[in-house]
Order: C-alpha cells, then structure tokens, then sequence
C-alpha cells in the first residue's frame, strides 16, 4: 500500500501541480490511514463507509480537534476516488464522506501598536537584524505567506513600478504592489545587506541566511516568535501568518475593496477572503452609535 501512496503524491504533484508543503500533508494524512487499516490487518479491500467513520472516530479518541479531523478526512476522500479510479476499489460512499462541524475560526490579527512594535524589534545595526526587519516591512505590506516571502527570487521583484510577481498556490501568478516603506528598505537591503551573505552556492534567492542559502520557513516562523516575545507581545496572538491577517484586515478597515484585497492575498474565491470583514462587537457599537440616525433616542 506505501506504493499506492507514492503513486497518488506523484499524481498530485504531476498532474495537480500541488506545492511540497501539500504534498507532505497528504503524505501525513494517507500514511497515519494506512497504519489504521495495518494495525486492523486490513486490506484495500476492507475499506467500507463504517470504517472510515472508525477512523475518524480513532483521530476523535486520540485528541485530534474538528480542524485537523476535517483536513484528514479531505485528504483520505481524495485518496479513494484515486483508488476507485484506477479500478482498486469499487465501493462509491464518498458523497457520505461529510466534514464535521466546524467552529468559526477567526484569524489572529496584532494591533497597530502591535504591529510596529513588532516591526521595531530588529537591531538596524545587524545585518541579520537588518534582513529581518525588511522581511518583517515586506509581510505586513504585501500579505505575502511566509512561504512566498522565503522563495522569493530576485526576479520577482520590479524595484521601479514597486510591484512583486508572486506564483502562489497552484503556481497562480499575482502582481502586488509594494508600500514605500518596505520598498525602501528592501531597495536598501539588497544593495547593501544581501551582498554581505551572498556565497559562491547561493542563487537568487532574495533572503538569505548568514551561510548564504534561502531560509527555511520554519526558520523565518522561529524568527518572528523570538521578536514577538522581545516586543512584549502576547505570543498566543502569534501564528505562521499572523503579518497577512493583519494585513488583510488593516487595509479593510481603512476601506479596501474586498475584490482588490481578493487579488492581493491570492484567493481564488472571494469566499476565503471574506473572513476578514470581521469587526469586533467595540468598532461594530462605535459604528452603529455614530451614523444611525435613532441611536441615541
């Protein structure tokens, strides 16, 4: 069966052009199945619509929350219709297969103040400190995810129109545009800083560690939580992409149009994009008090 799933990650990378942090989730997911059916010794053959609510109910008893029960379960559904399509298996169940109820799960977004603190927390000074801060400005400007901001190429980038053309998720191609702030510092860091790590191995890769090669993105994830912790800000509001939610909303708030912010994150519903016209029930008082025309009756 470890030949099946090798199978279907060539599948998705080949033919679905799925990124490599994709592909090692579902490697995760069908792996921890498979280990399910060899525990049971069971076979492809066993697999029915009872068992899979056995495997779910499995991932419930072993702490698994509805977020991560529901990525398994899309994972595991697209895995069978593989199967079925290749004539493996025949049973059809997988209309059955429905996510469980999910909480609402808003994004984490920092303050202003939040925010500049963070932005203020690398030593100028230090080149390393320097790179940081220009990676940290680049963030917050452009909502990049933390995954285009370390892959990001020196050919990427229009230093005169001040835009970057990002390949996102599916290698889809956006123009985002570059606030003068970060600009100059990114203007700076590359003439500058970005030759002072530049080695013989690197290429061209526009952030890159003291040993010259692109950083990881658990590296630059390390980075920002070690900043956070100096800047005296509550580490439980931190996550992977907390500078894009706060991005996002910012610019709502400020009175973006919902369809331009759509373009910039690199949605490809609008859908995704919407959970970020949240306003908090002080902003939504605040509101309803100043421009209703009987709120104060």
């Amino acid at each position: 069966m470890r030949d099946l799933l090798d199978d279907f990650l060539l599948y998705l990378s080949s033919l679905k052009n799925y990124s490599l942090n994709t592909l090692k989730s579902y490697s995760i997911d069908i792996a921890d199945f498979l280990e399910f059916l060899r525990k049971k010794h069971l076979s492809l053959s066993d697999i029915s619509y009872s068992l899979v609510m056995a495997y779910l109910s499995d991932l419930k008893e072993r702490g698994f929350n509805p977020f991560s029960i529901a990525r398994r379960l899309s994972s595991l559904r697209n895995f069978l219709i593989f199967l079925k399509e290749r004539g493996l298996i025949e049973l059809d169940f997988f209309d059955l297969l429905e996510s469980p109820k999910l909480p609402k799960r808003l994004p984490k977004v920092l303050t202003l103040e939040e925010v500049e603190k963070l932005l203020k927390a690398p030593d100028l000074s230090n080149p390393l400190g320097y790179r940081d801060r220009t990676m940290l400005e680049l963030l917050y400007a452009t909502g990049l995810r933390v995954s285009e901001l370390v892959n990001l190429k020196l050919g990427n980038i229009n230093l005169n129109l001040g835009i970057l053309r990002i390949i996102g998720k599916g290698e889809k191609e956006r123009i985002v545009p570059i606030g003068e702030v970060a600009l100059e510092y990114l203007e700076n860091y590359l003439e500058n800083i970005r030759p002072k790590f530049v080695k013989a191995k690197s290429k061209d890769f526009v952030f890159l560690n003291r040993r010259g090669g692109p950083l990881t993105r658990q590296r630059f994830w390390q980075i920002i939580k070690n900043y956070a912790k100096a800047a005296g800000i509550d580490l439980s509001k931190i996550s992977p992409h907390v500078l894009r939610h706060s991005f996002a909303t910012h610019l709502l708030e400020g009175g973006a149009d919902l369809r331009a912010l759509q373009m910039m994150l690199g949605h490809s519903s609008l859908l995704t994009t919407q959970i970020y016209t949240h306003l908090d029930i002080k902003k939504l008082k605040e509101a309803y008090e100043k421009f209703h025309p009987r709120a104060g009756s």
